[in-house]
């Protein structure tokens, strides 16, 4: 454990709260214990005592702070703490990065804050950053997102966002699949979902698992003409049946759709799913660093296993935890029911946490990338109220 351990969470609060105009986060006080030694196993027990040093600190006001820090400056000083962006490694050539929302509404406030920290670190080290609109799931589609997803984007990221529209590259995943076909890396499965996860607990191969590569290739030239009903074949990634994670056991990569879809028409039947688009958009696009909420880890070791299967080296990449609002909704499928039913006069209507709203309120896109920096990239997930958010967010506003 670390020595004087309550002094440094007392320190590192009053520091981060002066660092960032009055309120601390508890996600940097655990980034600075991390550099004294603390050990992720220690982070349960001593998050408790961190919170409560947020809390105090965060209730004196600025000059308050700085005056009690005085105390703990000294003790600090043992391990130079940063404030601001960590640095990512092999970043010489810049970064590529990027952030990718579904297709069905406009950006919210949740979105920002991620998409924010990937767009800060484009600006510091240079590269590019690409929203990437997901829409290959034909049924779950606003068409009025696109050009809101666009124009927000641009705004967010100052200008230096490129749009990129999955449905619009489906015959680059096609290709893909191809590709992993002739290296016996996928194949067309039969079986009912059921029978394959009954397989899949008993740790099983699918009969159709070993078909040989000529069945294979006209049981997906059969998909792609339409010849299969929804639900009776689908596209695997051929990986470990016996691997420890159910998850990872032979992973669907595309599967048959006939609804028509809003910006493509009937012109496809077979529709990647999101672990073989990601894979497939992050080689072509030539990610280099991808920052993604922790609750996709599992769709990262996915993806990465497709990478590895191409011969692909996999991106950097780190984990975020999730902020939890306490009384702010984030679904965009409640928020158009709203619309219909007149709760809401639109997009933008001030009562909804979307960017359409915050920009009418005032808000400027670089207090989306103070507030990102001042959360910073830690996997520990945070709880805040409406009324907390918009304080920190007003004060990262002014010096915008």
């Amino acid at each position: 454990m670390i020595k004087n351990l309550d002094k440094k969470i007392k320190g590192y609060a009053l520091k981060n709260a002066i660092h960032y105009g009055g309120r601390a986060n508890s996600g940097s006080v655990i980034s600075a214990l991390f550099n004294e030694g603390l050990e992720k196993s220690e982070v349960k027990s001593v998050m408790p005592k961190i919170q409560k040093a947020v809390e105090e600190v965060s209730k004196l006001n600025l000059d308050e702070q700085k005056k009690e820090f005085e105390k703990f400056s000294e003790i600090l000083s043992e391990r130079e703490s940063r404030e601001g962006l960590p640095e990512l490694p092999n970043t010489k050539k810049g970064v590529f990065m990027r952030f990718a929302p579904s297709a069905s509404g406009p950006l919210h406030v949740g979105h920002a804050i991620v998409a924010a920290l990937s767009i800060a670190y484009v600006k510091k080290y240079g590269g590019k950053f690409y929203l990437r609109i997901e829409d290959t799931n034909p049924e779950n589609i606003d068409p009025e997102s696109y050009n809101l997803l666009k124009k927000e984007g641009e705004w967010l990221s100052g200008g230096i966002s490129k749009t990129i529209i999955q449905s619009d590259r489906i015959q680059i995943y096609y290709k893909y699949i191809q590709k992993l076909l002739n290296k016996e890396k996928a194949y067309v499965c039969e079986c009912t979902q059921e029978n394959f996860k009954n397989l899949a607990q008993g740790k099983k191969e699918c009969p159709c698992r070993n078909l040989d590569l000529k069945t294979q290739k006209e049981r997906w030239k059969r998909m792609l003409a339409g010849k299969y009903e929804e639900g009776k074949a689908v596209l695997r990634f051929k990986s470990d049946m016996g691997h420890k994670n159910p998850a990872m056991r032979d992973f669907p990569l595309a599967r048959i759709n006939k609804t028509p879809h809003p910006r493509q028409g009937t012109k496809y039947f077979v529709w990647p799913l999101m672990n073989l688009s990601v894979a497939v958009d992050d080689i072509e696009l030539k990610m280099t660093h991808i920052i993604r909420g922790k609750d996709h880890r599992d769709n990262s070791e996915r993806q990465k296993l497709i990478f590895e299967a191409l011969g692909k080296k996999f991106p950097w990449t780190a984990f975020i935890g999730r902020i939890h609002f306490k009384d702010l909704e984030f679904s965009t499928t409640k928020f158009k029911e709203g619309i219909k039913k007149g709760i809401y006069s639109g997009w933008d209507d001030s009562k909804l946490p979307t960017l359409l709203s915050i920009k009418k309120k005032g808000y400027k896109p670089e207090t989306f990338l103070r507030f990102a920096e001042h959360v910073g990239i830690t996997e520990v997930d945070k709880t805040m109220d409406s009324k907390d958010f918009f304080e920190l967010l007003d004060k990262f506003n002014k010096n915008a």
